[in-house]
């Protein structure tokens, strides 16, 4: 056991975290995959990674495609951390899975593309997010998935996204009109990795020297939002708008020394979901600026993901 979670940990060092504005190094993605096989095919238990699988049946945008990857077999259906990644709204890729990490723990791991607002305005993206968590719900049963154990995180942008996928749970006017309709995109557990979560207050907590505006045309919160900075339209836009009790367990992370999203963006999001009588924890890293992600790191949500998703007994969701 000793000897499995070191090696886990030094994985840890060796992958960086994908951040709103920096270019991050691919997954070593060879280490979990075999043969390669048409995607959509009939499940294959040795078949251990699936690429491009489009969540929206019909679509051909690329943007709206997802990969997975599945961890050893085993005889109870596994839970799944799916990874929104950041960029702005308006960069980034699936490329990189950090949960793949997990995969020596039995956890299934997801990286998602989602429209970006070159092509598609706010609320586009989150209703790509959502349709994609209900495409996995409804295949479940074809890659060994619990329907009802499934988590995501997000850094950055994918942060705001799945944090808005945790808050908005299965509210109808956050669905969108893609994908199985029937099925549900709530969540069971939600880590934010600096994310944006009031679009209202974030320009009013930038300090000064802030390196990325949150007002203005030259905000990317700007062709995210199709150019609507209204306080009603923006607060549409944000996951605090929408805590209450019912809420998923939070882990949120934040460096103190982020120069792109301002912290208290995070003590906001974590002081309402408190309030709310939600499930939440808040670590400030020491040090950290808006690319971070150390063992510790890792481990905090390593151990927040088995308590909330690799322990928990499932439940029926009803819709």
């Amino acid at each position: 056991m000793k000897a499995k979670k070191r090696a886990l940990i030094s994985l840890f060092v060796l992958v960086p975290v994908l951040t709103g504005c920096r270019e991050a190094v691919p997954l070593a993605q060879s280490r979990y995959e075999s043969a390669p096989s048409a995607p959509g095919s009939g499940f294959d238990p040795d078949r251990r990674t699936y690429k491009d699988l489009p969540y929206v049946s019909g679509s051909h945008n690329r943007a709206q495609t997802l990969d997975l990857y599945l961890p050893p077999p085993g005889s109870r259906p596994c839970p799944l951390i799916i990874w929104i990644h950041g960029g702005a709204w308006l960069a980034g890729n699936k490329g990189e899975c950090p949960p793949a990490l997990f995969l020596p723990e039995g956890f299934a791991a997801a990286s998602v593309n989602y429209r970006l607002s070159q092509e598609a305005a706010f609320p586009a993206q989150i209703h790509d997010c959502k349709a994609a968590v209900r495409f996995l719900r409804t295949s479940a049963g074809r890659f060994h998935i619990d329907p009802e154990r499934i988590g995501v995180w997000g850094s950055s942008a994918g942060g705001h996204l799945a944090a808005l996928l945790g808050t908005t749970g299965d509210r109808l006017e956050m669905e969108g009109d893609s994908g199985n309709l029937k099925a549900s995109s709530r969540v069971q557990a939600v880590c934010d990795w600096c994310g944006p979560t009031d679009l209202v207050s974030a320009p009013k907590q930038c300090p000064p020297d802030n390196r990325m505006s949150f007002s203005g045309k030259s905000s990317p919160v700007y062709p995210f939002m199709g150019g609507a900075m209204d306080k009603h339209s923006l607060s549409i836009a944000s996951p605090v708008t929408y805590v209450s009790a019912s809420t998923p367990p939070f882990l949120i992370m934040h460096g103190d020394r982020d120069d792109i999203v301002p912290k208290a963006q995070s003590e906001e999001l974590y002081g309402l979901l408190k309030k709310a009588g939600a499930d939440v924890s808040l670590a400030i890293v020491q040090g950290g600026g808006h690319a971070f992600g150390g063992p510790s790191q890792f481990e905090a949500v390593l151990k927040f993901f088995k308590r909330t998703l690799a322990n928990k007994r499932s439940s029926t969701i009803t819709k």
